[in-house]
């Protein structure tokens, strides 16, 4: 054999490799690999959450489960140019771990709710420096009337949607719907201000400017919605991420509050829909 050959078969020759993969195997090794990229993106990307309160009806209902991105808002507010990254903005529905009521921490003891383990999701009305006051069931920033819309809601128990009414005209300008109790939007009308009640920041006549490096956040269902009007504002640091999407949504009154019966009333129409 000339040496010619003796090269060309050397290098035809398959190379040795190793034992086939069991079946057990290759399941395993995908189920790793799905792993780690799984614990990857809800550490650092996307996270889901459940709604079990309604403040933020009609916006978003209880039983709705939402996806959260947490990779959207730059820690420092300084996001990199390379990065798809932004600061926090008003009109964000962000979902945070509850900072506490620092004016009234026996109200947390008395509900068992424990600061920094639990969290909410509410939008953002005020940024830093912003002064905030709410008055007359409508909310002004730095002096002037915040456009928002405003809806007449009141729910028949506490699982159910909130039923509508139009309350004024849409201008076209607002920011998004809010809903307020129709007995208690007669009431202002009818000379009883209720907006002092329980309220802490920004209540009528008492402005607050927003610290540095935190924001004035409120749920949509104004008289249902315990947020910076009572406890205060939210650190940045605290903030999870921004809500983006339902990505499953149950009854929970015909569910029972029932893993199962969350699974067999599902809410289709509210499967994927926008958090805006």
């Amino acid at each position: 054999m000339s040496k010619e050959e003796s090269e060309i078969k050397t290098t035809n020759e398959p190379k040795p490799i190793g034992p086939p993969k069991t079946v057990v195997r290759e399941y395993f090794e995908s189920f790793v690999v799905t792993l780690i990229m799984a614990i990857f993106g809800m550490t650092f990307i996307l996270q889901a959450v459940t709604v079990p309160t309604g403040s933020m009806q009609n916006t978003i209902l209880i039983g709705d489960y939402l996806l959260v991105n947490k990779f959207i808002f730059a820690p420092s507010g300084n996001p990199l140019p390379f990065l798809p990254q932004r600061d926090v903005r008003r009109g964000d529905i962000i979902v945070f771990k509850y900072p506490g009521n620092k004016v009234h921490p026996e109200n947390d003891r008395a509900s068992g709710i424990v600061p920094y383990q639990i969290n909410y999701v509410k939008r953002v009305i005020g940024l830093p420096g912003e002064t905030v006051e709410f008055r007359n069931n409508q909310v002004y920033i730095n002096g002037q009337l915040l456009p928002e819309h405003r809806v007449l809601g009141d729910a028949d128990d506490n699982q159910s949607a909130l039923e509508t009414k139009e309350f004024e005209p849409r201008e076209g300008d607002e920011l998004h719907d809010v809903y307020y109790s129709e007995r208690k939007m007669k009431y202002l009308q009818a000379g009883r201000d209720f907006s002092r009640e329980g309220f802490e920041f920004g209540v009528p006549g008492k402005p607050m400017v927003v610290p540095a490096n935190q924001f004035f956040v409120m749920g949509d269902s104004r008289d249902n919605s315990e947020d910076s009007r009572f406890w205060g504002f939210v650190p940045r640091e605290l903030i999870v991420g921004r809500a983006m999407f339902v990505y499953w949504s149950c009854d929970r009154g015909a569910s029972n509050g029932s893993m199962v019966g969350c699974l067999t009333n599902p809410r289709l129409d509210r499967i994927g829909k926008m958090i805006k």
